[in-house]
């Protein structure tokens, strides 16, 4: 499983260290530009919305209606 955090800049050293000491969890990789970081944020609620819809729970614009828009 991934797991997307935001931490407080004045935590991230601790947390780090926490994190790494732990046997079970490997650091794939730390996003520190903050363009990225958005992007990933982004991109993560783009697909849980995506997971909401294929289960029913939320209703997304066609894209007619998007064009539209524009």
């Amino acid at each position: 499983m991934k797991v997307i955090l935001d931490i407080r800049d004045n935590r991230i050293p601790f947390f780090m260290e926490l994190v790494k000491s732990l046997d079970y969890i490997s650091v794939v990789k730390e996003v520190k530009d903050e363009n990225k970081s958005q992007f990933i944020t982004d991109l993560a609620e783009a697909f849980n919305d995506a997971k909401l819809y294929e289960q029913g729970k939320k209703k997304l614009k066609s894209a007619k209606d998007l064009l539209n828009e524009l």
